[in-house]
């Protein structure tokens, strides 16, 4: 019955996106950035998948699994970024992405006031996006296996495997626009779920106050309300993961659903469906983590034999897979393989719109010349597949690693620059360079300093960049007659 279920739904899933492609033009705009018709409520439910799912059900399920309550905090601080993204930033990338015919985040970065292309700043850019979106897809091919290991007791590399072919499958088939609406399809089964696991957790232990006291009988740890000091090291931590919400303008994978939003004045609407819908689903999942540890606690114990970093990495491993634990325990395995395909089709979609989002920079920024022909993206997105699946099978990190760490990548090379572009101000292409540069550098040393444990990197990754800038502007001020103000988002803010 529940392998039955899944794979119907499983299939459900695939058509919605092969059934999407009937709309397509043939073009590579269409392929790339769904001809820019997609309308806000669509885009508003792609986006919240896109950017939660492998992460959220596997890697973020799994932290508030071993941290307990105080990891909700992450999610406040994560929200209130994410709505300054949305706020100021998603309404000046959908113009000035229609201004300057983009259909890549490089190119995005790398146009200047003037309009001209600087050729090494897309180029950087693009082989970033290549490596590090590539390895943030090959986080949701782990989770994907994950899920499927804890369902199946299968290896976690034919669930990578597989996930890897569903995901050529969803690019051929119909590009950007079939994984629009197959994040939609899979937001609304997952949204479902999640409600009807609640329901089966609380009849099994009772209300938020029994499950309190349940993590208490446990360790009194989980119900801790901060991860650290809130009167010292609290409102650092809080900002380092607002600047992690907002960290979502550095993913190309995101930003490139805003691009293919139909019309730039309906970001507003994008935005309400878009936090309506999230939220719920952020509280949701905290939820079903805190009732997963009192009722599985099995998953945080380590295995005989293991020891040091060998005992941590199996307890990650382990307790990642909390959702699918928590589902086969309690739901009937009709909705177990409902929820499971639905979970298996989120992390898929979600890395097929990465490695989508790759297959654009490498066609249109990488590449010396642009093919006009959409087999060429189409050959870019096998090549990162490959890529993706290899990080995939031979990585040590846990999901929730992987996503934060390349999150905190893209970010901080991107975020600094993409700014600068939407303000309208002038960037030569050495201090382009020089910015990104500085924001990995800055990722990379950061949990090297002493306290670096408390900010989340992207934080101090995104700041260094700006003050680079603003010392670069100061000893060399910009010619006159630069603009240099930045446009207020009218009529979609």
């Amino acid at each position: 019955m529940v392998l039955g279920a899944f794979v119907a739904s499983l299939l459900v899933f695939v058509a919605i996106g092969a059934w999407s492609s009937r709309e397509s033009d043939g073009s590579t705009e269409d392929y790339l950035v769904a001809g820019r018709h997609i309308p806000p409520w669509l885009t508003a439910l792609s986006s919240v998948a896109t950017n939660n799912s492998g992460f959220m059900f596997i890697g973020m399920i799994g932290f508030t699994y071993r941290d307990g309550v105080s990891a909700a905090w992450m999610a406040v601080a994560w929200i209130l970024g994410d709505m300054l993204a949305w706020w100021f930033v998603h309404p000046r990338v959908r113009r000035h992405a229609e201004a300057i015919d983009a259909v890549s985040v490089p190119t995005l970065l790398a146009t200047d006031t003037d309009g001209s292309v600087q050729r090494p700043v897309a180029m950087v850019t693009a082989a970033m996006t290549f490596l590090f979106l590539g390895g943030y897809a090959a986080a949701q091919l782990q989770a994907g296996g994950t899920a499927l290991h804890t369902l199946f007791g299968w290896p976690l590399e034919v669930g990578a495997v597989l996930g890897a072919v569903i995901v050529v499958i969803y690019c051929f088939s119909g590009g950007l626009r079939a994984s629009i609406w197959t994040d939609a399809a899979q937001s609304v089964v997952m949204f479902v779920a999640m409600l009807a696991l609640l329901g089966y957790a609380g009849a099994a232990i009772g209300g938020p106050s029994a499950l309190m006291d349940a993590l208490t009988a446990q360790d009194p740890s989980l119900t801790q309300p901060w991860p650290v000091d809130p009167w010292t090291a609290g409102p650092l931590y809080m900002l380092g993961f607002i600047a992690g919400g907002f960290g979502a303008v550095g993913q190309p994978h995101i930003l490139i659903r805003t691009m293919a939003l139909d019309n730039a004045d309906h970001i507003a609407s994008a935005r309400r469906t878009y936090f309506l819908w999230f939220i719920p689903f952020y509280a949701m999942g905290i939820a079903v983590a805190l009732y997963a540890r009192a009722l599985v606690p099995e998953l945080a114990v380590a295995p005989a034999g293991l020891s040091g970093e060998a005992a941590q990495n199996a307890v990650v491993q382990a307790t990642e897979g909390a959702l699918p634990a928590l589902s086969i325990a309690l739901l009937p395995d009709l909705w177990v393989g409902i929820t499971l395909a639905g979970l298996f089709a989120a992390t898929m979609s979600t890395a097929d719109s990465q490695i989508l989002a790759c297959s654009a920079a490498v066609t249109e920024d990488l590449l010396p010349e642009r093919p006009t022909s959409v087999w060429a993206p189409k050959l870019a997105t096998l090549a990162v597949a490959a890529l993706a699946l290899g990080i995939a099978l031979f990585a040590n990190d846990g999901v929730f690693a992987l996503v934060l760490g390349a999150w905190a990548i893209l970010g901080a090379g991107f975020i600094p620059v993409l700014l600068v572009r939407l303000a309208g101000r002038p960037l030569d292409t050495s201090t382009a360079l020089a910015m990104l540069a500085a924001g990995v550098g800055t990722v990379w040393i950061w949990p090297h300093v002493p306290g670096g444990s408390v900010v989340y990197k992207l934080l101090p990754g995104i700041l260094v960049p700006i003050v680079l800038y603003w010392a670069r502007r100061t000893v060399l001020p910009p010619s006159a007659g630069a603009e240099d103000r930045f446009p207020s988002p009218s009529g979609g803010a």
